[in-house]
């Protein structure tokens, strides 16, 4: 395991020029340092061109090891047909710096990347997610960190230091690092403020991404890429104008602005498909009303993740977002192939029945997050995807490593300060999901912890199938 992540920080030559340039054209203004619209360093429009991206071994090693349980041929076929696709590395606690008993640490996957890397440029994925108060609307992805002064302090000194002091390293100067900041955050700042521990952590959220944001960037060579939730989440006209103010207000208040934001990732805190191809017309009316209107849109115009990426390049752009702006789409679980998945527009009158038939979702609900049962792996990841021009997608990643919970369904003890969400127990009918039951896989481990079940399912339902 890693053994240098709390290193002494130094300031490497890049760092150097970037500090020099913002101090030479910055103005000092409450709350923040105003750096010039100019970045210091010439970053790429989009890091994922000309690129490889780094394939994690650890994550390599779980798939092949997965494969040897299954009896199955062509599924084992399958798993090890996808083991060298790029996967993002989470840092979704400070010991996973250093490295932990099931995973290497921070140092090391680099040197990988190093070596994977050769001469030619490589993208680094990289998550990063311990926010103070972190997902402060469930809990199966809490965090170790408190919302609390004492909280925020860890977050800088133990957490996002030592991340950028090794990103700062002149052996990774060639690498394109992109970082994706903290999934289920500024999010649940616009739409579960009803929440008392989420009002609590709004204003850790906010200084603890403008920190990370800030910091990422003077290293020269970080992408960063803030979390945008996904269209079933933030598609309604009032979450998703909140989400760019929201989105806007942090950025600008940081001390690069929109220097240091290479774009918006969506996908990765639930999942939405990335097309609805049966359903494309929010307007279309149907036995008296319109789709948008059905049950399980609930007047949402956003179907899926072309729809809502293309939202939000527009209105992120309206609140002064370069043009240049990118987004990123997280296939790794919304693939909804298999047996189930419709093969035509339904021939229904009855609205609902309409949708219902129609849509490639299978879950009971939008809102149902925790490893739902019947989802598949996407679209691989894929460089400049064609065909959603609106869009402005850098890339198609798999942030989320297929194969790993999103939460356990019963309570495990454990040192990671994950808790027991009822929407990962299959047996709780959830008031959030309209009465249902959550559709969630039952025996999953903790989030982030393999599991077999699940990877097993994801695989056999891909869309577009593996071959």
């Amino acid at each position: 395991m890693s053994t240098a992540a709390g290193r002494a920080r130094g300031t490497s030559p890049r760092r150097s020029r970037v500090l020099a340039a913002a101090a030479a054209g910055a103005l000092l203004a409450a709350p923040a340092l105003v750096a010039t619209s100019a970045p210091a360093v010439a970053l790429e429009d989009n890091p994922f061109v000309g690129a490889g991206q780094y394939v994690n071994p650890d994550w390599s090693a779980s798939v092949e090891a997965a494969a040897g349980q299954v009896n199955d041929p062509g599924l084992a076929a399958d798993m090890l047909a996808v083991a060298d696709e790029p996967t993002s590395v989470w840092m979704d606690r400070i010991a996973a710096i250093e490295g932990t008993e099931r995973q290497h640490g921070l140092e090391w996957h680099l040197d990988q990347a190093d070596a994977q890397s050769g001469s030619s440029p490589l993208v680094f994925n990289l998550v990063v997610y311990d926010l103070p108060g972190r997902d402060c609307h469930a809990l199966a992805s809490n965090g170790e960190l408190p919302a609390t002064a004492a909280g925020m302090e860890r977050y800088r000194t133990e957490y996002i230091d030592p991340i950028v002091a090794l990103l700062d390293q002149p052996e990774y100067e060639n690498l394109r690092i992109v970082a994706t900041i903290e999934p289920d955050s500024l999010p649940n700042l616009v739409t579960n403020q009803s929440d008392a521990d989420c009002v609590t952590a709004a204003p850790y959220y906010r200084q603890g991404v403008q920190y990370a944001l800030s910091e990422l960037y003077e290293v020269g060579n970080v992408y960063s890429y803030l979390d945008a939730a996904h269209s079933g989440w933030l598609g309604w006209p009032n979450n998703a104008s909140g989400s760019a103010q929201e989105f806007a207000n942090v950025i600008e208040g940081s001390t690069y602005g929109w220097a240091a934001v290479s774009g918006f990732v969506t996908n990765t805190a639930n999942t939405t498909p990335l097309e609805e191809p049966f359903l494309t017309s929010p307007d279309l009316q149907v036995g008296g009303g319109q789709v948008r209107s059905a049950g399980w849109f609930q007047w949402n115009p956003d179907f899926d993740e072309v729809d809502w990426t293309a939202h939000l390049y527009d209105l992120m752009v309206a609140q002064g977002a370069p043009s240049s702006i990118g987004m990123l789409i997280d296939t790794s679980r919304n693939g909804w192939g298999g047996p189930d998945r419709p093969t035509a527009v339904s021939t229904s009158t009855d609205l609902n029945t309409y949708v219902n038939e129609s849509r490639v979702d299978r879950r009971n609900h939008r809102g149902a997050w925790c490893n739902p049962a019947g989802a598949g792996i996407g679209e691989r990841p894929t460089v400049t995807p064609s065909g959603h021009p609106e869009s402005h997608l850098d890339a198609y990643v798999w942030v989320k490593p297929p194969g790993e919970s999103d939460g356990s369904s019963v309570e495990i003890p454990n040192d990671e300060g994950k808790r027991l969400d009822r929407m990962c127990d299959p047996t709780y009918q959830s008031g959030e999901l309209g009465g249902n039951y959550t559709g969630a896989l039952a025996d999953a481990p903790l989030s982030g912890h393999w599991f077999q079940a699940q990877f097993e399912m994801l695989v056999a339902n891909a869309h577009p199938a593996i071959d």
